[in-house]
């Protein structure tokens, strides 16, 4: 018989003086009844819920309502945010101890192909409240990019790991292995074995690590995990960046990514787009003309059509996907 997951039943938070009030101010709106409290500032209670305000700055919530009381008129009208140390009593597995991991570059033209790992427990978790820490995708300005990376890495308890894969290794690994999937799996692989290879500095070990599944298949990345990564259950899942582990390692590639291809345009002295459009085309041509086409695996990553467009060449006919098709043509 399965154990009920009861709601919890109490809650602890610091509030701000401004917030104290704040929620004095609803509470006798909304009919609760006050009561004394030793070393209180102000308590009151409704049916099933108790709240008190103490006069070090803590708020406590008791009682079977503490739960709708902090999802519906704490965080949204108070706090105005939804906080992880609660979700996290709902969800214990967000305090678990994890690695993410997560790349970027994939689908970049120029740049190279950046993969990170991050593990996190349930004190890392906790100081990332409210830092923002979410997919970079959703993270437009690389100055942000940049202050994230900088505290994922500085947080006492994580431990990260950056694989870069230079755009002439990259392309290396390419000829050999015909396959952006199998290239990845490699990559989120070496990047696993990196970790693991840190065990005592991950206080207490991971239990598991978390990627998102690019793969039709979840044995692709299985299959390339090396000694020290087969130690560890590998969860791959669609959407896995909602998990702030991979977040935050999605966080570390993008700020490698934009790094090291910021060091290519000074290197060459010439813009180098982010993506694959009409203005990388355009910059292709360009790169081309300036540096000469022997040049351009420095930069770029060859298997792309947008190498084939740049120098001239035919492009092969676009193969429709299908589940299950290995995929390693030409990209976009």
């Amino acid at each position: 018989m399965g154990v009920e997951n009861k709601p919890p039943s109490i809650y602890t938070c610091k509030l701000t003086d401004a917030q104290a009030e704040a929620l004095r101010a609803l509470l006798a709106a909304r009919g609760w009844r006050e009561r004394t409290v030793p070393y209180a500032r102000f308590a009151a209670e409704q049916e099933n819920t108790n709240v008190v305000y103490y006069e070090s700055g803590k708020l406590v919530v008791q009682g079977k309502g503490t739960g709708d009381f902090v999802e519906f008129l704490l965080e949204p009208e108070v706090i105005k945010e939804a906080r992880v140390g609660y979700e996290a009593v709902l969800q214990p597995e967000l305090l678990l101890p994890r690695l993410g991991v997560d790349e970027s570059g994939k689908g970049d033209f120029f740049g190279p192909l950046c993969i990170a790992g991050v593990y996190v427990n349930a004190a890392v978790v906790t100081a990332w409240k409210g830092a923002g820490i979410r997919d970079s995708k959703h993270i437009t300005s690389d100055r942000r990019i940049k202050e994230l990376a900088e505290l994922i890495q500085g947080t006492p308890g994580c431990v990260t790991s950056v694989v870069p894969v230079g755009n002439e290794a990259y392309n290396r690994l390419y000829s050999k292995m015909h396959s952006v999937n199998t290239l990845l799996a490699w990559g989120h692989a070496r990047v696993i074995e990196n970790l693991m290879g840190q065990a005592k500095r991950m206080v207490p070990p991971p239990v598991r690590a978390i990627s998102d599944q690019f793969a039709s298949s979840k044995d692709t990345v299985a299959r390339a995990l090396m000694s020290l990564g087969r130690g560890i259950e590998l969860v791959q899942r669609h959407r896995a960046e909602e998990d702030l582990a991979v977040a935050a390692a999605s966080i570390l590639a993008r700020n490698e990514f934009v790094t090291r291809l910021a060091s290519l345009e000074k290197q060459f002295e010439m813009p180098l787009p982010k993506g694959a459009s009409a203005a990388v085309d355009a910059a292709a041509k360009a790169f081309i003309g300036r540096h000469g086409v022997e040049n351009l695996g420095k930069v770029a990553k060859m298997h792309f059509r947008t190498a084939l467009r740049a120098q001239g060449l035919p492009e092969p006919p676009k193969v429709e996907w299908r589940p299950g098709a290995r995929r390693g043509g030409a990209a976009t």
